[in-house]
């Protein structure tokens, strides 16, 4: 049974950090990696950034600079350090195993997912 869970979300002032960790079991990483998403009250599920198994990496450009993903494959973990976080960056954040979700096949990473974490960012 693949489960994921996802914690380090909080609420911080903008400006501020928080580093998100998600545990994955039932499967391991490899291709064609995983990916953190994110999804605010009213918008759709959105990609923030993937991993693969070879280590390369993905960033979309509204987190580009102000994020860093990695992965330790000894701990099944994935993780997202976020830096000057904006009021925008609001969210429930999500990790999920790529080939499980969108484009790869039809699920919503954002519902497909563990229960995600909550990052709230105030200004």
């Amino acid at each position: 049974e693949v489960r994921l869970v996802e914690s380090g979300g909080g609420s911080v002032q903008t400006g501020g950090s928080l580093n998100l960790s998600c545990t994955a079991s039932g499967f391991t990483f490899d291709a064609p990696g995983m990916g953190w998403y994110r999804q605010a009250p009213g918008n759709e599920c959105e990609l923030v950034s993937t991993i693969s198994s070879d280590g390369s990496t993905f960033y979309t450009d509204s987190m580009k600079g102000r994020v860093t993903i990695s992965q330790d494959n000894a701990k099944n973990t994935v993780y997202l350090e976020m830096t000057s976080l904006k009021p925008e960056d609001t969210a429930v954040y999500y990790c999920a195993a790529r080939r499980y979700v969108e484009p790869f096949t039809d699920q919503d990473p954002c519902t497909y997912s563990g229960q995600g974490t909550q990052v709230t960012v105030s200004s």
